[in-house]
């Protein structure tokens, strides 16, 4: 939501600025000046209209190769196609030239024949002339045998050139078909990738998305001592104090912790779990994971369960537990608590020599709540206030890392939010 990642930019800003700007001097001194000018970004309408373009590009690619290929596998097939013609007309001339040729081969036998069959001098002159007549008919045939033979040949290389060139398009016509929707692929994408970062960016204060500090988290429960080795169960009451039904409740918790100097982080010896009356089950909560508590009416409560397991080897610190909550509604409108709550707490290594517990494994200054009730994370709270002050810490190296670590969760409610709401949109 936009409301937490201004928020975020600003506790960020105010308790990490000295740390920041040292770090990032040297990079902001080698910068180059950015160009006076860049070129606009295109909207996205224009970006829908060139996704338009390119499947009407990649329509027309495609029909065209369809429709060479059916010119290749019928249209060059048919009779009346001038090539697939000629190869008919030539191959049937081809063929009566053939059998002219035997039947004249055959008249040249039969006159010879003849010929060696007479006996008197005329019977042998008149079946001479016969034999020269078909000998000349049979010479003629075979000429045009071979004519017509040409001729049919020709027309087969003619039809087959006509083939290859169809294919050869074909492939100028898949390799355009393919570069089209290469086209078309690149066109979706940058529209996607315009519709993602523009659903990222959310809402601005009075859009949609709003605050409503009407929509509480109070945590209950949470001592202001934890000991290594030991679990802590409290409760977090998710309250929606306004007139209207809020769809999809969305709590959130985290944990946060450093030691005594503030230099190494402890999240990893802490594990926050929950779990509801829908669902009993224990699981992480990890604000990653979107889970909802349903639908809260007007006026209407519901009590999420947490336990908080403290790793037997933590080193002594200071922790805190973030809690906050966030809705969506069907018609897309979206809100939250403005704020982030923090809950401070001291942490004792389980080998303390200040840490005494009692026959149950706990501490024996063990309270109902964290700290001294809330700390809103929103930039108003001091350097003295919260729990931490009132348990004798003079150390704000580990008050300052709480914070910064607020900022950073801030901004990751705030993506959590974004992408919610866009897989309600996409539903």
């Amino acid at each position: 939501m936009k409301i937490r990642r201004v928020l975020a930019t600003a506790v960020a800003a105010a308790v990490t600025a000295p740390v920041v700007l040292l770090s990032t001097a040297p990079a902001f001194a080698d910068e180059k000046p950015a160009a006076q000018t860049q070129k606009a970004k295109p909207t996205i309408e224009e970006l829908q209209q060139a996704v338009d373009l390119a499947q009407k590009e990649y329509d027309a690619a495609v029909v065209a190769v369809n429709d060479a290929i059916k010119f290749l596998e019928e249209g060059l097939e048919a009779e009346t196609y001038p090539t697939k013609a000629a190869v008919i007309e030539t191959k049937k001339a081809a063929e009566a030239a053939a059998k002219a040729k035997t039947e004249a081969d055959q008249a040249v036998v039969d006159a010879q024949a003849k010929l060696d069959a007479a006996t008197t001098d005329e019977e042998k002159a008149a079946a001479q002339t016969v034999l020269d007549a078909a000998e000349k008919a049979a010479q003629d045939a075979a000429a045009a045998k071979t004519a017509a033979d040409t001729k049919a040949a020709e027309a087969r290389t003619a039809h087959d050139d006509a083939r290859v060139a169809q294919a050869r398009k074909i492939g100028l016509l898949q390799k355009a078909r393919d570069e089209a929707k290469k086209k078309l692929d690149d066109a979706k994408k940058a529209l996607a990738d315009a519709e993602a970062e523009e659903g990222e960016e959310g809402e601005e204060p009075g859009g949609e998305c709003v605050p409503e500090p009407k929509l509480t988290a109070v945590l209950s429960g949470l001592p202001d001592k934890v000991v290594g080795g030991t679990t802590e169960n409290f409760t977090l009451r998710v309250t929606n104090g306004t007139g209207k039904t809020m769809d999809e409740v969305y709590p959130y918790a985290a944990v946060h912790a450093f030691d005594d100097k503030g230099l190494k982080e402890l999240d990893s010896y802490l594990d926050l779990e929950w779990s509801t009356a829908a669902n009993p089950s224990w699981r992480d909560f990890d604000v990653l994971d979107g889970s909802s508590v349903g639908t809260l009416k007007p006026k209407a409560s519901v009590d999420v369960k947490l336990r908080l397991k403290v790793d037997a080897d933590i080193p002594a610190g200071q922790g805190a537990v973030f809690v906050s909550a966030d809705y969506i509604n069907a018609d897309e409108s979206c809100g939250g608590y403005p704020d982030l709550d923090q809950h401070e707490f001291q942490i004792l290594a389980k080998a303390d020599p200040g840490n005494t517990e009692d026959t149950d494994g706990k501490p024996d200054n063990t309270t109902e709540q964290g700290g001294t009730s809330t700390t809103p994370v929103n930039g108003t709270g001091g350097s003295d206030s919260g729990s931490l002050a009132e348990t004798g810490s003079s150390d704000v190296l580990p008050k300052v890392g709480l914070a910064g670590g607020a900022a950073l969760m801030l901004g990751a409610g705030a993506m959590v939010v974004a992408r919610r709401r866009k897989a309600g949109t996409n539903a």
